[in-house]
């Protein structure tokens, strides 16, 4: 008989880290590059103990420059390699704009079909560090308006785990968006846990009377909202978009239509947001099956505070959903 192999403890952290190695030793053209990813083992740690294993041409330290590292990064991928690019921040990925958006994202396109971009960009976005208004953007929105790449946020410890795989097999360039406060965040994973289907969102919560829409940081939040709205007899469907760019708008739009109503969380600004896009595909595609407006919970717009207070009260939380629910339903 064989043994039964338990489901492991990990973190977030942990589950990336494991992604990135399972990556470098299954295929010999992947490489990790970016800055402090090697010697220091990654400004979040995710790459701790890599440089190590691989050695400097599979981890490989990038000097401060996000545009020219990430088209070093395209220009690999042009060459038939499987380029990892960490960029700390999302914030810093604005130096890199050019290389994203005219370069990675067109050269398809542009090519008549010639030239893929193979290359996956990882980064840390959000807010709930005290890391104030330089670090703390959720920019996703931005990248997901981009045609020519596929947008993905992993809010569980599966999903970090198992969409780096997937991503690399991608001919077209990813962008892997990682939120810096789930990085600590601990689980179990199952050994029997696979690449994720990056085409579908998933249901996290199944629930009759109003739908929950998130995606990355907001996820835990948002459960905890459905939580004790279930202590107060509304019974939340929590709905985890996991991809952002394409959108899995089917599975939305089928969950609205069985719940009726809907709640789209998103901590990024309100204005020009994916909540927006969100919102708005409900209205062109499920709107008869609408018993409410659909309702939104973002960001205060304003430049992030440092105070913990104060950033707190600029972010979605849990009480925010749950009112807007109340707004939804009562």
């Amino acid at each position: 008989m064989g043994t039964k192999t338990s489901a492991a403890p990990t973190t977030y952290r942990e589950a990336m880290r494991e992604a990135l190695r399972e990556a470098l030793s299954s295929d010999e053209r992947v490489f990790l590059m970016g800055e402090d990813v090697g010697r220091y083992g990654g400004c979040f740690g995710v790459s701790l103990g890599l440089f190590e294993e691989f050695g400097p041409d599979r981890v490989r330290d990038a000097p401060l420059s996000e545009s020219a590292f990430v088209g070093a990064g395209i220009g690999a991928a042009l060459a038939g390699m499987r380029p990892i690019v960490e960029i700390m921040t999302v914030n810093f990925s604005l130096l890199a704009l050019d290389q994203i958006l005219n370069n990675a994202a067109t050269l398809l396109h542009m090519s008549g079909g010639q030239l893929a971009v193979p290359l996956v960009i990882r980064m840390t976005t959000g807010a709930g560090r005290q890391l104030a208004a330089q670090h703390s953007h959720s920019l996703e929105g931005w990248y997901a308006h981009i045609p020519g790449l596929r947008v993905l946020a992993p809010a569980t410890i599966e999903d970090a785990r198992h969409m780096l795989a997937p991503a690399l097999a991608d001919p077209d360039p990813v962008l892997i968006f990682e939120h810096g406060s789930l990085y600590n965040a601990a689980g179990e994973l199952s050994p029997s846990a696979g690449p994720v289907d990056l085409d579908h969102a998933a249901v996290r919560r199944p629930g009759t009377d109003i739908t929950l829409i998130t995606y990355g940081g907001s996820l835990t939040k948002t459960l905890t909202a459905a939580d004790q709205l279930s202590g107060e007899g509304v019974d939340a469907e929590v709905i985890d978009l996991r991809t952002l760019r394409p959108l899995d708008v089917a599975s939305v739009t089928a969950s609205v239509a069985r719940t009726h109503r809907a709640v789209v969380v998103d901590e990024a600004w309100r204005t020009g947001s994916l909540a927006a896009e969100v919102s708005s595909r409900i209205a062109e595609e499920a709107f008869y099956e609408l018993d409410a407006p659909v309702e939104r919970v973002c960001s205060a717009e304003v430049p992030m505070p440092y105070a913990r207070q104060l950033e707190e009260a600029a972010l979605p939380q849990p009480a925010d959903v749950v009112a807007a629910v109340h707004r939804a339903v009562d």
